[in-house]
């Protein structure tokens, strides 16, 4: 995880939707030193696990009395419409617009909230869920500096932050750190079937499939080395590593075929984004 940054918390915050990803980062910010009693929870789906969690940390599940220093929407994209005659009254003129709406542009937000609202738009990762996401995040002109220093201390919370110096990037960045552990969790599928067509039994080849992308990951982030570096140092010349290598690394292997697949997906989120 990164560094905690709690020193730049906002002195106050209402999350919008608390499941898997807006529960992941509460749970992220109140480890770091996020005032409970600072925080309220608006969910119309809140259960009892949830009612719970807020009694036993202090934190409030409704609306706040006055509009909160940062606002962050993390329900549904589809739900922002419904919610939105209760969300409104929470925004007030200083307030900072957090969203991890997929699709929901600046532009979007701005017609919605006001064309002068502080408004950071962020496509966190799945993995945020357990403190390793990647998230990639773009402010508006109305941002200042202290609600830049708020929101990534917010989003550093659960992983890297990447901030994009253009709105475009963002379709490009889903494609990639968005879908990218789907692709992760595919590639662990494929090798665990080819193991099994190798002869290996299915649940061994599984878990076999499954610890080599666990390793290589962690291998990965604590290697200084390039990955094309630690491909090339497990890759003896002449051996059965590059005997592998050489299917995919063929003019038809899998670079074509995963710039294809991101290149679909690029596609699809601008399609999405309207």
């Amino acid at each position: 995880m990164a560094g905690s940054g709690a020193e730049h918390f906002p002195a106050s915050l209402l999350l919008i939707g608390a499941g898997k990803m807006g529960g992941a980062m509460l749970e992220g910010w109140l480890g770091l030193g996020l005032d409970p009693h600072h925080v309220n929870i608006i969910d119309p789906g809140a259960d009892e696990r949830m009612i719970a969690f807020c009694r036993e940390r202090g934190v409030t599940l409704g609306a706040p009395a006055t509009p909160p220093a940062a606002l962050v929407l993390a329900i549904k994209p589809q739900m922002l419409e419904p919610a939105l005659a209760e969300i409104k009254p929470h925004v007030g003129e200083t307030t900072l617009i957090l969203s991890i709406l997929a699709g929901k542009t600046i532009a979007d937000l701005e017609a919605r909230f006001g064309q002068k609202i502080a408004i950071v738009r962020a496509m966190p990762n799945l993995p945020a869920s357990i403190g390793h996401g990647v998230t990639g995040a773009i402010a508006n002109p109305h941002v200042s500096e202290a609600q830049h220093e708020a929101a990534d201390a917010l989003l550093s919370a659960v992983g890297h932050v990447e901030w994009l110096a253009d709105e475009s990037l963002i379709d490009a960045l889903t494609a990639i750190s968005g879908c990218g552990p789907a692709y992760v969790f595919y590639l662990a599928e494929c090798l665990a079937e080819a193991g099994a067509a190798a002869g290996l039994p299915a649940g061994l080849a599984a878990r076999l499939a499954r610890l080599t992308v666990e390793g290589s990951g962690r291998l990965l982030e604590q290697s200084a080395l390039s990955p094309d570096e630690l491909r090339r140092n497990v890759t003896s010349p002449g051996g059965v590593t590059a005997e592998a290598l050489a299917v995919l690394m063929a003019d038809d292997g899998l670079l074509p075929l995963m710039k294809k697949a991101v290149l679909a997906a690029k596609r699809r989120a601008g399609e999405l984004a309207g």
